[in-house]
């Protein structure tokens, strides 16, 4: 299905390719973060060893991979060997290109299965956007449940915590600085998005994630913050179920439940029309679907779309 794109003034001004800022958050622990942080505006990190460097997720198009690859080079001589994929979409991996063949590709079985399955699928959702040319290049190493790296002198640990916002998370700990890169579990001033993943999971993996005791979050959109994300991020999933079930009972679909719901706390947040997918997906859960189940996309897309009044979704990729 092909959402078409509307003409936003606010595009340029929030979020122009190379706009990106790496930003020091520990000693050689670099985020990379691109404003204002809304549909397809994703962060990533780096981690620079004495002798080694690896990559926390790439970016959406070619012009902001080879942004963010410009970026590190400015900072260090060293190219890439590791690249990191916290989740399969495209906004995390399409870069992954800038970095690869040099760099070993890392990700979850299941990321690596769904990165190889969708192809360029994000791409037809916003024909509109200056996507530019490059090939997929998924994951050559996988892992099920962890793994260990060491970028030099730097400890990493992948911890898988899906189904949360996909089936397939990883997030990046760095237990001796204490800092937690979340990919998208966890998202700073943005609204949570668990439609193609599970609200019950997304729970887990924030009481997860809390007892790591994270000092600073790198979040897969939005302004690097603090362990406070944890605490938003699980009072809008548990919101989100209260939703749902008082929709449910009342006999209203998702989109009728949105509409009716004040966002309250949550409305300052930003692409507030991701409630609706979320409501399809806790809809689905209420009802027995399996954690991580496919909750079909077009329905919750379109549904979305409604509620925004019928504007197509902005993406300012």
């Amino acid at each position: 299905m092909s959402l078409p794109t509307t003409s936003d003034p606010r595009a340029a001004d929030r979020a122009a390719p190379g706009r990106g800022k790496l930003t020091e958050v520990a000693d050689r622990v670099l985020a990379y973060i691109q404003p204002d942080g809304g549909w397809c505006v994703s962060n990533s990190g780096a981690l620079i060893g004495p002798d080694a460097v690896a990559v926390i997720d790439t970016a959406a198009t070619r012009a902001r991979a080879l942004a963010l690859a410009d970026a590190l080079a400015a900072v260090t001589p060293l190219r890439p060997r590791t690249l990191i994929n916290t989740h399969a979409h495209g906004d995390h991996t399409f870069g992954n290109f800038a970095f690869a063949p040099e760099a070993t590709v890392i990700g979850h079985d299941l990321a690596r299965a769904e990165i190889v399955a969708n192809g360029h699928m994000l791409r037809d959702l916003w024909p509109g956007t200056e996507w530019g040319e490059f090939p997929i290049v998924p994951p050559s190493v996988t892992f099920p449940t962890r793994l260990t790296l060491h970028v030099g002198d730097i400890l990493v640990e992948l911890i898988h915590v899906g189904p949360a916002h996909t089936t397939g998370d990883v997030v990046a700990w760095l237990p001796e600085e204490r800092v937690l890169f979340a990919g998208d579990v966890l998202l700073s001033g943005c609204t949570p998005f668990v439609l193609m993943g599970s609200v019950a999971g997304s729970l887990r993996a924030v009481a997860r994630l809390r007892a790591l005791g994270p000092r600073t979050v790198v979040c897969g959109h939005g302004p690097v913050c603090g362990p406070e994300v944890l605490d938003a991020t699980e009072a809008y999933l548990n919101w989100l179920h209260a939703t749902a079930r008082a929709g449910i009972d009342a006999g209203l679909t998702p989109l009728q439940t949105a509409l009716d719901t004040a966002l309250g706390d949550f409305a300052g947040l930003l692409d507030p029309e991701r409630l609706v997918g979320n409501l399809h997906r806790a809809y689905a859960e209420e009802r027995g679907a399996p954690e991580g189940a496919t909750v079909p996309l077009g329905p919750a897309l379109e549904d979305m779309v409604a509620w925004n009044g019928g504007r197509p979704l902005t993406c300012l990729a």
